[in-house]
């Protein structure tokens, strides 16, 4: 591309986010500093369609960037970038925080309200996790469900195939066992202190012990440590949807998509996790997302050390979205909530 329309293609873009309506080949006449007339920006405009950058969304309208044009333009805001450190109120409130928790939902918060957009943070999975309790609910036939919930709000469930039938009385004492002896622990160290106690001898005399230990160690079998996903700023979103009229059909579709990924968290972290892998800052705009159902937005993302750990905040957004300011804001973020971390 030429100087002058990565000029009329920056302008087009960043009129097209604040207004929200398609930018004529006059108006860019009128405010490139280029000096060009009507007639040589529709050449360029026509140019620019040709190669994929912009589109018509009707005859008679303006040019409206694509997926593409934005990249070109997300392109030369990160080349021109320059790290800017957070406000000092801002790294303040996060300091404020308790547990590594309150750091990151603070921080999604944060990131919502700069960015007008859903922020998030996603903490990586933690071997400290700890068993808060487990539960024992009788199925059908000699099927038993194990309920593991952990900190954090983590919850897994299991059946289990038995050899024998139990009644819900047998499995709540069983769970109420399990529960006094092992909540509290990692679920690594559950594991092991369940499975050291079925080997002493004096548990062989006592069969309800025996068949919660039994339950217990095959519920825990394959429950892992898991991502936790930190939320905020839906509304927004919404509100800038909602102002979308050109096509109600595709904003109604767009938002029942929005409200199904938040409300299923875990299927959101995998979608996310899909949709970036490399370090650092990253924007993935519509189409480039590999999830379909993350194509109707863009994200900004960048990832945070805790340790040897790492996790991502960003915000999500749609394609039309201010990424100079969101860009800015989960940079300085996620360098805060680094440095925040080491300090602890």
């Amino acid at each position: 591309m030429t100087d002058r329309q990565c000029q009329i293609l920056a302008t087009l873009v960043g009129e097209y986010i604040e207004q929200g309506e398609p930018v004529s080949s006059a108006w860019l006449a009128q405010r490139s500093t280029l000096g060009l007339s009507s007639a040589t920006v529709r050449n360029i405009l026509a140019r620019l369609e040709e190669q994929g950058l912009v589109r018509q969304p009707h005859t008679s309208a303006g040019r409206i960037p694509t997926d593409s044009g934005y990249r070109l333009y997300v392109d030369q805001l990160l080349g021109a970038r320059r790290q800017r450190q957070p406000l000092p109120e801002f790294v303040a409130r996060l300091r404020r925080t308790g547990t590594v928790g309150d750091l990151l939902e603070h921080a999604s918060q944060e990131l919502s309200r700069a960015s007008q957009q859903i922020g998030f943070a996603v903490a990586p999975a933690s071997p400290s996790v700890r068993l808060e309790h487990l539960d024992f609910v009788s199925l059908d036939g000699s099927r038993v469900l194990v309920v593991v919930v952990a900190t954090g709000g983590q919850i897994s469930h299991r059946v289990i195939e038995t050899s024998e039938r139990y009644h819900s009385t047998t499995l709540a004492e069983a769970a109420n066992y399990i529960n006094a002896e092992f909540a509290g622990l990692t679920l690594d160290e559950a594991r092991e202190a369940i499975v050291v106690r079925m080997r002493e001898e004096r548990m062989v005399y006592d069969a309800l012990m025996r068949r919660a230990l039994a339950l217990a160690r095959s519920g825990l079998a394959e429950v892992e440590p898991e991502e936790t996903l930190h939320v905020q700023g839906a509304s927004f979103l919404i509100d800038e949807l909602a102002g979308e009229v050109a096509d109600r059909q595709r904003t109604l579709e767009t938002l029942r998509v929005l409200f199904r990924l938040i409300e299923e968290k875990h299927q959101l972290i995998e979608l996310l996790s899909r949709s970036f892998e490399a370090g650092g800052l990253t924007v993935v705009i519509g189409s480039e997302n590999l999830s379909p159902e993350l194509r109707p937005f863009s994200l900004v993302v960048s990832t945070f050390q805790d340790g040897d750990r790492v996790g991502t905040i960003g915000v999500i957004g749609p394609t039309r979205m201010r990424y100079q300011r969101a860009i800015s804001m989960v940079d300085g973020v996620s360098h805060a909530v680094t440095r925040l971390l080491e300090s602890q």
